[in-house]
């Protein structure tokens, strides 16, 4: 199996401190990064050098994530890019529609995941080696238990007080 400094990982966000906190993860995690701040600077990079992964957001100026994804799955040689759309604004006026056209547009072959922001490093790490089939070792890789944790916190807080009510019940049932 290769390991992750055979990899270059496209990170597509229109805010720079998020570029960079994503950039040092996947660098520490031993990735080459390449940077682009919109979907058109990331089309250039796409260009200039293909990518073996892509980390989009989806809210940007110039060429917005869903347009950018759209002309990367227009061009053969780049269709089977895997992407991961990292974005606070999947359920947001302002990028949910976008979110899912990109999610349910099977012609695209889009993303067939997403991560929310603020972005837990060990697991946009363990994702991402996972989706890439690459070792990666060390503090940043995510077990599975790790991930459902993630992801149960995400819900929890995402639920109204009748879902915790009934969360409650569940876990209470358990024990």
């Amino acid at each position: 199996m290769t390991g992750p400094e055979n990899k270059t990982i496209l990170v597509v966000d229109d805010e720079e401190d998020i570029r960079e906190y994503l950039s040092t993860v996947l660098e520490d995690a031993g990735f080459n990064v390449v940077t682009a701040a919109d979907g058109q600077e990331a089309l250039e990079r796409v260009e200039v050098s293909t990518p073996d992964f892509i980390s989009l957001d989806l809210v940007m100026p110039r060429k917005s994530g869903n347009r950018f994804l759209y002309d990367l799955r227009k061009r053969q040689e780049w269709r089977d890019i895997p992407v991961v759309v990292v974005t606070s604004h999947a359920h947001d006026e302002e990028g949910k529609r976008d979110f899912e056209d990109i999610f349910s547009n099977k012609r695209l072959a889009g993303p067939q995941f997403h991560l929310e922001k603020p972005v837990d490093p060990e697991q946009y790490v363990s994702l991402i080696c996972e989706k890439l089939g690459v070792e990666c070792e060390g503090e940043l890789v995510a077990t599975d238990s790790d991930r459902m944790r993630s992801e149960l916190h995400r819900l929890i807080e995402e639920a109204a007080p009748s879902e915790l009510s009934q969360i409650l019940r569940v876990l209470r049932s358990m024990s």
